[in-house]
């Protein structure tokens, strides 16, 4: 079978996150790049467009009307632009009919959020968004067993997203975005925040009802959040919590999940992905290792590192089958709900915090 017709908005020469996306779609050969708007600077895209050997265009809604206009044109396209970024692109492909390939957050704002959505609902093309983290595959099999039951019945759930690298003031172009509210929309929940919630949402199956949160701007000058503490109550009764920073100095990458249920308790660290921890109520605890992944999404024999990569392919290697047909995968890739869910979560807690703490409900 042919591969599918890949589109690009954004990721020009340099940019960190287009070049993971590039080596996702193609990892496993069914995702082929033909086209892109990869800047907003012409001569930058254009350049970027040559040295990947691709039909290159100066804008997203020139490459939306002449990709759809194509009898081989782009049947999908991947936007890896900033977050106020994602609306615009994602709406005018949608609407040419063509998939939508989205990173994640959403949006940077609640009416983007809602362009995004109006537009997803009257296509015939559907919407993707790349949480990376939930196809791995110790994440798929602690979904997994959370749904048999094997955790008893959910009381607590706590996952955390520690980072340092914005320990100081902001430098280069990574931080000078992600740092600036009109670009970002949000700071560290924005940016890690929603991976914590997604993930926690993804392996227990259950979306907070209520939360308390406290917002912190720990350098001096900064219009964004860095760290956020956030308290979590659950309509199942459950508790739980979500504590992610960027100016936690030592820490790397540090994505956790624990889950504690009336039998049970397991936990996930990103540094150590292929490894699970199974804790009985009586009895040890287990390591479950990809030896034990029942997901089919492992790549390479047990033993034998995989991780953030493979993560990615994993989602697009996931979305070709549903373009072509195959809707049971749909529960395990996110989508618009997803996205919609991860804005909620943001504006909850800026709302929370703003008014030192006090409970919010968590909208749709």
């Amino acid at each position: 079978m042919r591969p599918v017709r890949l589109g690009m908005v954004g990721g020009g020469s340099g940019a960190f996150i287009g070049a993971i996306h590039r080596i996702a779609a193609r990892m496993d050969g069914r995702f082929v790049l033909v086209a892109g708007a990869l800047s907003s600077d012409p001569a930058r895209a254009a350049a970027s467009a040559a040295e990947l050997g691709i039909r290159g265009y100066g804008d997203f809604a020139e490459m939306a009307r002449a990709e759809a206009a194509r009898e081989d044109g782009i049947e999908a396209v991947s936007i890896v632009t900033p977050n106020h970024l994602h609306a615009a692109p994602a709406a005018a492909f949608l609407r040419a009919g063509i998939h939508v390939i989205c990173d994640k957050p959403l949006a940077a704002t609640p009416e983007q959020a809602r362009e995004i959505a109006e537009a997803a609902r009257a296509s015939g093309a559907r919407f993707f968004l790349t949480h990376n983290y939930c196809a791995m595959p110790m994440v798929r099999e602690a979904r997994a067993l959370v749904a048999e039951g094997a955790l008893g019945e959910i009381r607590l759930v706590q996952a955390e997203y520690l980072q340092g690298w914005l320990a100081d003031r902001a430098e280069g172009k990574q931080a000078e975005w992600r740092t600036d509210p009109a670009r970002a929309g949000a700071g560290a929940i924005g940016d890690i925040g929603t991976h914590a919630w997604q993930l926690a949402q993804f392996v227990t199956g259950q979306t907070p009802a209520s939360l308390s949160a406290d917002l912190s701007s720990m350098v001096p000058g900064r219009a964004v959040d860095d760290d956020a503490r956030i308290a979590l109550r659950y309509a199942s009764g459950a508790k739980g919590g979500i504590w992610v920073s960027q100016v936690a100095v030592g820490q790397e990458n540090g994505l956790s999940l624990r889950v504690f249920g009336t039998k049970a308790a397991l936990e996930w660290r990103l540094p150590e992905p292929e490894r699970l921890i199974l804790s009985p109520k009586d009895g040890p605890a287990r390591i479950l290792t990809r030896a034990q992944d029942r997901s089919a999404s492992s790549r390479t024999p047990p033993g034998h590192p995989e991780g953030y990569l493979e993560g990615f392919a994993n989602i697009y290697r996931d979305i070709e089958s549903i373009i072509r047909g195959d809707s049971s995968l749909l529960d395990r890739v996110p989508g618009l709900e997803a996205g919609l869910s991860g804005m909620a979560f943001i504006a909850a807690a800026q709302a929370s915090s703003a008014r030192g703490g006090t409970w919010i409900e968590v909208g749709p």
